[in-house]
C-alpha cells in the first residue's frame, strides 16, 4: 500500500460548494491537517461536509464563526477525518470569495 503526503490549497471559497479533496474508488485519504482563513473585515460562517460514495453529505463542521482576518484550525491535535474511496471534503461560506483553505492529507492507495 502506498501512501503520499500532499497539500491542496483552495482560494476564495464561497457561497457554491468547492470539492476541496476527491478520492477515486482505489484510494482513500485521511486528513491530518485544515485550516480554513477568513479573508474578509467581516465574521463569515463556514461549513465543511463529506460527500460519501451513494451521494449522502453530511456536516463535519456546520456555520462555525471565523472572525475577521483570522483562521481556524478544523482539525484539533491528533485528531484526522478519513475519507473513504469515492468521497469529496466539501468547502462553503456564507460570503462570497471568504475563506481560503490549507488542507494537508495522506492519500493511501
Amino acid at each position: 500500500m502506498a501512501t503520499q503526503f500532499k497539500n491542496k490549497v483552495v482560494k476564495d471559497v464561497g457561497l457554491q460548494k468547492i470539492v476541496a479533496i476527491e478520492t477515486d474508488a482505489a484510494t482513500r485519504a485521511t486528513i491530518i491537517g485544515m485550516t480554513l482563513t477568513n479573508l474578509t473585515d467581516f465574521i463569515v460562517y463556514s461549513s465543511v461536509l463529506v460527500k460519501s460514495d451513494d451521494s449522502v453529505e453530511g456536516y463535519f463542521m456546520k456555520d462555525v464563526v471565523i472572525p475577521p482576518n483570522s483562521s481556524l484550525h478544523a482539525l484539533a491535535a491528533g485528531e484526522k477525518l478519513i475519507l473513504a474511496p469515492t468521497n469529496q471534503l466539501l468547502l462553503v461560506a456564507d460570503q462570497d470569495e471568504a475563506l481560503d483553505a490549507v488542507i494537508s492529507y495522506v492519500d493511501i492507495v
